[in-house]
């Protein structure tokens, strides 16, 4: 009986472990295709920009829409700012 007890709590524990990160995938693959959109007009700083409007995505759960301004869709994205106090976000 202990036994069946333990293996219930096995495979559920495996089961909300597995949820969390089909979640998380989800989220970072959203941001992705956001970003890809807000980039698409970048040429020299491409790299650059995708990779800091993930950053921002991932923390603040939202991308503005089209590849420039439009930043009050999103005021956290917004408002972070880099170590020298600019936008950090495209």
């Amino acid at each position: 009986m202990k036994m069946l007890v333990v293996v219930q709590f096995f495979i559920i524990s495996l089961l909300v472990t597995s949820s969390f990160f089909v979640l998380s995938s989800a989220d970072s693959s959203a941001c992705g295709g956001k970003c890809d959109v807000r980039c698409s007009k970048a040429d020299r700083q491409h790299e650059e920009c995708l990779k800091d409007c993930n950053i921002c995505c991932q923390k603040c759960n939202c991308v503005p829409s089209g590849t420039y301004g439009h930043k009050d869709e999103c005021p956290c994205y917004r408002d972070l700012k880099n170590s020298k106090g600019e936008s950090k976000c495209p």
